[in-house]
């Protein structure tokens, strides 16, 4: 036993002394040190692991309230199980199409095929529209942010093809700020409500003319809890000096994971906001609860409910992404959080009364595992 204490005491010294002591003998490790301890005080950088329990535990008595687990996957008829996963963005995009009109984005979807095919496709697809780069290419069936790229030429479509074999959308790209819009209409209701708005922020570092862009990432208090993935990003320039006054965007994707700040948008909301988003989701025959992604280079006209184009729309499990703001606590993002599944439920019930089914079990280990294979192919 007591060699046994011995050689785990050794171990655990010697991973102290790696993990730990070593960095901090310099002022890159240091800071990487400074990034790890904001992540474990910072919730919003949590594992879903460590963040998701009292979600699930919630779900679950709510499924048991309503004598069904499952009741939830009918919150939106026109998706299967309600959006619960990998969900085909063509197909959603194809429901939006009628009342959507120029709040659309162009796009195209990209078959499986020969690298050669797909950037044919592609090219073929941009004259037809007159279509100009930057375009936004994304899998059909992504998640989080998973796949999503900007590509400026037909030669960096290719080395996307070359990694990406999966259905692929390819998508006008559109400029201005980003915001995440959630959606809820009551089977019961002749109108619809947003539930929540988050503006979600690029991080960006400002140069000084001193510091290398791998420096100015250390030096921010933000940027440093997510340094490895901006030091992957920006491989290319990671060590140059930035020029005094250039601002350089290290995430262009709206996608917290990716490394973009979310602050509460509630600020944004206008009754002239509601009923155009309202207009749009009404026209979408079946979809009634979720979160649209939106750009706009204008917000005033943003507000008058005009000028935005539609980048997604994810279904039931989207997020009340506003709860990603530094200034919400946990307890306030579990509390936003159970109240949006209590809606979810509540809008189910409602289909189920006019006699719709929800989605059995065997149906959502099948999505499960076809996100699966999914997301096998995208890594």
């Amino acid at each position: 036993i007591e060699s046994t204490l011995s050689a785990w005491t050794t171990a655990l010294l010697g991973w102290l002394a790696l993990s730990w002591i070593a960095p901090a003998l310099t002022w890159e490790g240091r800071r990487r040190l400074r990034g790890r301890w904001l992540r474990l005080r910072h919730w919003e950088f949590w594992p879903m692991w460590r963040f998701y329990p009292p979600v699930v535990a919630h779900v679950l008595w709510l499924g048991l309230r309503h004598r069904s687990l499952t009741l939830f996957t009918l919150a939106n008829p026109a998706m299967p199980a309600g959006g619960l996963i990998g969900e085909s963005k063509d197909a959603i995009y194809r429901g939006l199409a009628h009342g959507a009109g120029e709040a659309l984005l162009a796009h195209a979807l990209v078959p499986p095929g020969t690298v050669a095919d797909r950037v044919a496709a592609v090219g073929a697809w941009m004259r037809s529209r007159g279509q100009d780069f930057p375009i936004v290419l994304k899998p059909d069936a992504g998640q989080r942010g998973t796949g999503v790229r900007i590509v400026g030429d037909l030669d960096q479509a290719s080395a996307y093809f070359q990694e990406i074999g999966v259905p692929v959308i390819a998508q006008a790209f559109a400029p201005g700020r980003e915001f995440g819009v959630f959606y809820i209409r009551h089977p019961d209701d002749e109108r619809g409500r947003i539930f929540s708005i988050t503006d979600k922020r690029p991080r960006t570092v400002t140069g000084d003319g001193r510091h290398t862009l791998g420096e100015l990432i250390l030096l921010d208090e933000r940027a440093v809890c997510l340094a490895a993935r901006f030091e992957q990003a920006h491989a290319e320039r990671l060590y140059d000096v930035v020029p005094a006054g250039e601002v350089v965007a290290l995430v262009d994707i709206g996608t917290h994971r990716l490394g973009a700040e979310f602050k509460d948008g509630a600020w944004i909301w206008t009754p002239e906001l509601e009923a155009a988003i309202d207009r749009i989701s009404r026209a979408y025959d079946g979809f009634h609860f979720g979160r649209y992604d939106l750009r706009t280079p204008d917000l005033e006209a943003f507000q008058a409910g005009r000028g935005f184009k539609i980048v997604e729309l994810n279904g039931v499990t989207a997020e009340a992404t506003h709860i990603y703001d530094s200034r919400y606590s946990v307890w306030e993002a579990w509390r936003v959080l159970r109240a949006q599944w209590r809606e979810a439920f509540a809008v189910g019930a409602g289909w189920r009364a006019r006699g719709l089914r929800p989605a059995g079990p065997l149906t959502l280990l099948r999505l499960l595992l076809a996100q699966f294979d999914a997301t096998e192919a995208l890594s």
